[in-house]
């Protein structure tokens, strides 16, 4: 098996002098890419709410990554996928993430593949490399729409 590896930076300035007043703002960094800015969540860290948060960012990349095989399997299947709005949303108590919740929405052009389309999404969930990499349930509630 090949392995692949994801290079960020992650950048921060400024002083740790006390916990009320230094900044969490941070920037993502990727070579070729622009920065991502990032903070802590406002709730539970002391954040920016105008920045991404760590947070987000796992359930984005949950949802990137169904969507992703998603469309490949839909392309290899012969379904042709026009519009495709997933309303992530993840749930964590104080400690960890007990849940992430999919809930794409899906536009295809032939309703007799409807049934094939919302079945494939089991498949993409088998092979999303970040839901196999994480220890809570990724749940899915597809919606199949014909126009």
């Amino acid at each position: 098996m090949a392995e692949h590896r994801y290079r960020v930076d992650v950048v921060w300035t400024g002083a740790t002098t006390d916990y009320r007043s230094y900044s969490r703002n941070h920037e993502v960094l990727a070579e070729g890419r622009p920065p991502l800015q990032g903070s802590a969540d406002p709730v539970v860290g002391r954040g920016d709410a105008t920045r991404w948060n760590p947070e987000q960012l796992l359930v984005a990349s949950l949802s990137e990554c169904h969507m992703l095989w998603y469309l490949h399997l839909c392309v290899e299947a012969g379904i042709v996928v026009i519009d495709y709005l997933d309303e992530a949303e993840g749930v964590m108590n104080d400690q960890r993430f007990e849940h992430v919740t999919l809930r794409p929405r899906v536009t295809i052009t032939d309703a007799a593949l409807a049934e094939q389309a919302r079945a494939l999404h089991a498949e993409a969930h088998k092979r999303c490399f970040i839901a196999n990499s994480v220890n809570f349930p990724v749940d899915h509630e597809p919606d199949i729409r014909v126009e």
